[in-house]
């Protein structure tokens, strides 16, 4: 479960410590090229993430692209340059 805050104009989003070990969190870092967990996670602005599982966090990189190029198109769209 995520709990929102909002400190001034900005969200912060924080996710609930568990002491079970299931809700292993995978990121991937744009500083090493590699999936990172646990304690050996590097800074937020080096990481991309959470993700589910480390297969999800290696296809990080696509997904940003994917979803560039499809807000790239919308706001070309609704610039009326229809690509």
């Amino acid at each position: 479960m995520r709990e929102t805050v909002a400190l001034g104009r900005f969200a912060v989003h924080s996710y609930p410590m568990s002491d079970s070990g299931s809700d292993v969190q995978y990121f991937w870092c744009i500083r090493h090229h590699q999936v990172e967990t646990g304690a050996d996670v590097c800074p937020a602005r080096y990481v991309l993430g959470p993700y589910a599982s480390g297969a999800d966090a290696e296809q990080a990189l696509q997904r940003v692209q994917q979803r560039n190029e499809a807000w790239d198109a919308e706001d070309a769209r609704w610039a009326g340059e229809e690509r």
